[in-house]
C-alpha cells in the first residue's frame, strides 16, 4: 500500500518562490534516484505566484522515512526556511484508487 503527502508552502515573496524553485530543483537531482520514492512533484497554483504544492507518493512508510535521511533531502530541509512563510503538510494513506502496479514499482 503506498504512502503519501501533500505540503502546501508559502513563499516570503516572489523572489523567494523563485529561490525555492531553484533549491527544488538542485533536491530533485537527488531525489530522482531513490528507489522508493515513486512521484515527487512540485505544482504552481494559478493565481496564487508564491504558493507551491508538492505531491509525494512512496512505496510505503520505510520508503518515506529513507528518503528522509537522504544528504539532499535534509539540505533542503535546513535552507527552505529562508524563503518561506508557511508550511502546511498533509500525510495520505491510500484507501482506494488507481495507482502504480507492483511490478512497476519494483522497477523503479
Amino acid at each position: 500500500m503506498g504512502f503519501g503527502l501533500v505540503v502546501r508552502f508559502t513563499a516570503r515573496d516572489a523572489e523567494s518562490a523563485v529561490a525555492f524553485d531553484g533549491l527544488m530543483a538542485e533536491t530533485l537531482e537527488g531525489i530522482k534516484g531513490e528507489p522508493g520514492t515513486l512521484v515527487y512533484v512540485n505544482h504552481s497554483v494559478p493565481d496564487e505566484p508564491n504558493v507551491r504544492v508538492f505531491y509525494e507518493l512512496y512505496a510505503d512508510r520505510a520508503a518515506f522515512d529513507r528518503h528522509e535521511e537522504q544528504p539532499h533531502v535534509k539540505r533542503f530541509l535546513a535552507d527552505r526556511g529562508r524563503y518561506l512563510h508557511s508550511t502546511e503538510v498533509t500525510f495520505l494513506e491510500e484507501v482506494a484508487g488507481k495507482g502504480i502496479p507492483e511490478s512497476e514499482k519494483r522497477q523503479k
